[in-house]
């Protein structure tokens, strides 16, 4: 018999033990059901296998009913519902079945073990107790009360109380008859009785499309996978010593539909693959593909790490996409977000009333440069909850790889800080240690239970072992941008080149220190935006100069040490500042500049990937020798690239509009040594200045060569 105060609960949506007070329970000799439900006036119950037992009398006008039932035993049972309109409903009372998660779940949880929160926490379509339905579940420990709502509850929290267990703080409902595409949130009760804006779930693996906000109840993947080859070939080789040229690509912007909007995971499929395949790239780095609120963001600001974004279809699309670009011999790479997240009173922030998810006192807590809330990595559960994501996308999606954004603001407490506007750690210093032990953590978990998956951190400061494991007290990350690289360079490559001479050592100094790390030498998307201009632009000189150094500076990076990352619509030299709002100006290809810097960067790959001498030793200091590297006067740089068993060759940069004749320069050793790439060729726009294919060296290795302006060249050893 349910008390006053408890009724009273009920109606107001203040119970917080609902499996104590509604569903079946037994009632002197035999047992009573109760069910809540607002503006019916009539409840007939049946049992699942459709005998009628029993109607329910209304006990309060809000919508509780209770009653006597004819069965035997405690079970789940039917209700046919009929409302005042004459409407009816049909549902399978939820408070009727046992929990789903168990005690290890609550135990692993809180100790900060936890490897698969994914298989647990948020929305999963299953058959529980002999019924099909969805199990939501999901983390908030200082909640009073937690309701799941959609349309299957009108949206009513006091329907959809959730079990609370409390050693964990996790809350759980399995909500029958609830299927695949079923939009959902959280109703959140806070401690101090305050009720939340609706949330999304924390573990949503599919979300409404912008600017709605609810998660969606997730299909099973069902994918047919058949990159096993793919995947072998990566778990078992070193990919220090493996080709690597990176593609980024903001997937809402590379090309659009017809009609303006997003093209589909299948329609990207159908053309970004192959064309990256005719590019001769190795890997697609996508802009975070995880859902955010705001276009803008380009993703950087995700609020669902475990849904792809809605802009491109579902869930399975994305699956697609990577098993085909695996099948193609493509790796997918992600970027991926653990430094902050957005505010939005739907997400993660002040998640159940409290500071949950990011620290409380916003010192550690906020970021001022971008306006968002920094993560607890201290705080286990927070921690595993991003761990989880990391393995979620290498074991669900197949990914390749994780580039992890903005690692230096997590590595350092006064990131962007000023003085008394953040908190020393326990030693006084500046170092995060709790970001340094969650990056450490994901990294061995990663590799540990993915070795066919690398990290990739962007982290612009000099914090030393990024990319050494865990063990040897490094960060563990398989990479690092070379952030030195792309500003230098640049910075180079903008001087008028008459000056360039007294600019030296922004191309030599990036070799004191270009083996410290296993670097990826990006040309990123942060180069091209907020009024930076393109690529192009940033070239000294009127137009013919800008593309030949254009062209000569992409040959001197895929000759430089390192693995190499291009964002999109650089590979033919677009000349507008990229913009995530349009898609990229491929009409440029009608002009023979362009359609030229784009052959230059197919032929780099195809080069870079067929000579190992290119590749194999791009993280080891023995596969590089200078061969000229006091040439200022002249702006030119000369260098051999090596690895075992393969031929040498010749990287010679040359950055003035001076077409030198018969240039002196000792190489490394005797014999000829054939052209197998030169900037300034005709097929790339250039004037087809040269040396007929190949130099000739004396037994000493002295050779003159034909070296044009602006232009890279790369003479191969002839044996």
């Amino acid at each position: 018999m349910l008390t006053p105060e408890q009724i009273d609960r009920l109606v107001q949506g203040q119970e917080d033990d609902p499996f104590a007070a509604l569903g079946v329970h037994p009632d002197g000799a035999g047992f009573s059901a109760r069910l809540l439900m607002p503006d019916a006036v009539a409840v007939k119950a049946r049992t699942l296998s459709g005998e009628s037992v029993g109607d329910l009398e209304s006990i309060h006008p809000a919508g509780l009913f209770a009653g006597p039932v004819s069965i035997a035993e405690r079970q789940a049972l039917r209700y046919d519902v009929t409302f005042g309109d004459g409407s009816t409903y049909s549902l399978i009372d939820p408070y009727g079945f046992g929990p789903v998660l168990g005690p290890m779940d609550d135990y692993y949880l809180s100790e900060g073990s936890h490897g698969r929160l994914f298989d647990k926490l948020g929305a999963h379509i299953m058959t529980h107790e002999g019924v099909a339905g969805t199990h939501f579940a999901v983390w908030a420990p200082n909640a009073r009360r937690v309701s799941v709502v959609g349309d299957f509850n009108r949206w009513d929290g006091r329907r959809g109380l959730m079990r609370r267990r409390a050693d964990a703080g996790l809350w759980e409902l399995f909500v029958p008859e609830v299927g695949p595409g079923t939009a959902y949130k959280y109703e959140i009760v806070g401690a101090d009785g305050a009720m939340l804006p609706l949330k999304a779930d924390p573990f949503a693996f599919q979300a409404e499309m912008r600017p709605s906000t609810a998660s969606i109840v997730a299909a099973p993947l069902d994918q047919d996978w058949g990159d096993d080859r793919h995947r072998q070939y990566w778990r078992e080789t070193d990919a220090r010593r493996q080709p690597m040229s990176i593609y980024e690509v903001h997937g809402g912007s590379w090309q659009r539909a017809e009609d303006g909007g997003f093209l589909s995971w299948d329609e990207l499929a159908n053309r970004l693959i192959p064309y990256v395949v005719g590019m001769g790239f190795t890997h697609i780095e996508f802009l975070p593909i995880s859902e955010h609120p705001y276009d803008p963001s380009w993703g950087y600001q995700t609020l669902g790490l475990y849904a792809p974004s809605a802009r491109f279809g579902d869930p399975a699309g994305f699956a697609r996409f990577v098993d085909g670009a695996h099948r193609a011999g493509i790796g997918v790479i992600l970027d991926w977000v653990p430094a902050h997240f957005p505010t939005d009173e739907h997400g993660l922030a002040r998640f159940d009333g409290t500071a949950l998810y990011e620290h409380a006192d916003p010192r550690k807590g906020f970021h001022p440069d971008w306006n968002t809330a920094i993560y607890n990595y201290g705080r286990r559960e927070v921690a595993q909850f991003l761990v989880n994501n990391a393995l979620y996308w290498a074991e669900r999606f197949h990914v390749d790889g994780l580039r992890v954004d903005a690692v230096a603001s997590m590595l350092y407490l006064d990131y962007s800080r000023k003085p008394g506007e953040w908190i020393p750690n326990d030693h006084g210093g500046r170092e995060n240690v709790e970001a340094v032990a969650f990056l450490q953590q994901m990294n061995k978990d990663l590799y540990g239970r993915h070795p066919s998956v690398m990290t990739i951190a962007e982290e612009s400061t000099s914090w030393p072992g990024v990319s050494r494991p865990v063990h040897e007290g490094g960060l563990g990350f398989g990479f690092k941008w070379n952030m030195g690289f792309m500003h230098d360079t640049l910075r180079y490559l903008t001087r008028d080149p008459v000056h360039r001479a007294h600019h030296h050592d922004d191309i030599t100094f990036g070799l004191v220190y270009a083996f410290s790390e296993n670097f990826v030498l990006p040309l990123s998307h942060d180069e091209v935006v907020h009024g930076k201009g393109s690529l192009l632009n940033k070239m000294a000189g009127d137009d013919w100069e800008k593309f030949a150094t254009l062209r000569a500076y992409y040959a001197m990076m895929w000759g430089y040490p390192g693995k190499k990352l291009l964002f999109m619509g650089q590979e033919f030299a677009q000349r507008a500042e990229w913009s995530e709002a349009r898609a990229l100006d491929w009409w440029s290809l009608d002009h023979a500049p362009h359609r030229g810097v784009q052959a230059l960067v197919a032929d780099l790959n195809r080069i870079y990937r067929d000579h190992p001498a290119l590749h194999a030793r791009d993280c080891e200091g023995e596969g590089f020798e200078w061969v000229l590297a006091d040439a200022a006067a002249d702006s030119l740089f000369a260098w051999v690239r090596r690895a075992p068993g393969a031929r040498p060759v010749v990287v010679i940069s040359h950055f003035t509009p001076i077409l030198r004749h018969s240039y002196r320069l000792r190489l490394p050793s005797s014999g000829k040594w054939r052209e197998i790439l030169n900037s300034d060729a005709h097929d790339y726009g250039g004037n087809g200045a040269g040396n007929m294919g190949q130099v000739q060296a004396d037994e000493e290795g002295w050779a003159h060569i034909t070296i044009p302006p602006f232009a890279t060249l790369m003479l191969e050893l002839d044996y």
